[in-house]
């Protein structure tokens, strides 16, 4: 998220941030985007137990707040199929891998690193894809290679692939602010 607002007010990426959700009332996001005097919001099984209730609440915040694009940064939740479905093609997430390898569910965090140090590859990175119905199955918007070194740590290595995270996800958005982003199929057309 640091990367965005960054890039929010660099004015690399023509947007702004209209809200910041959480579905944890401690997450470390909300305090940041405060810092930046962003509007923030709490919805998660705290203050909303019921899945349902939840769901309706996060659509509610998102057309009140006219809502043209959803980034999940470090948002760790699977969001309902009724949000996905409203914003087809308007939600990104970014994951740790070279999508289609090692994502899919239970793939996150250090798993995702460790699990590529586990089968040997020699070549992870990240992915920014749109979101839709499955787990890290949506379009594809951006990747990037990182090298795996002999050396590596599933620490390491996330060090790593995080730099590229916060290379990929702001250009994503701000492609998508550019309106430079179609989706045909599967396949994401940068024009």
């Amino acid at each position: 998220m640091q990367a965005i607002i960054d890039g929010i007010e660099s004015g690399f990426i023509p947007a702004k941030i209209a809200v910041v959700i959480s579905s944890r009332e401690d997450a470390y996001g909300l305090k940041r985007a405060e810092a930046h005097g962003l509007e923030i919001c709490y919805i998660g099984a705290g203050n909303y137990p019921d899945p349902n209730l939840r769901t309706e609440k996060i659509l509610d915040v998102l057309r009140k707040k006219q809502i043209d694009l959803v980034v999940l940064a470090g948002y760790m939740s699977i969001l309902d199929q009724k949000i996905v479905e409203a914003y087809r093609n308007q939600i990104i997430n970014i994951h740790p891998s070279l999508i289609p390898s090692f994502c899919g569910k239970g793939f996150y965090g250090k798993r995702v690193h460790q699990a590529v140090l586990d089968y040997g590859a020699k070549v992870t990175g990240a992915t920014v894809h749109f979101v839709d119905e499955g787990t890290d199955t949506g379009p594809i918007i951006l990747q990037k290679a990182v090298e795996v070194k002999e050396n590596d740590t599933a620490e390491t290595l996330a060090q790593r692939v995080l730099v590229v995270e916060h290379e990929l996800l702001p250009l994503a958005v701000k492609l998508f602010a550019e309106g430079r982003l179609h989706v045909e199929g599967r396949r994401v057309q940068i024009k």
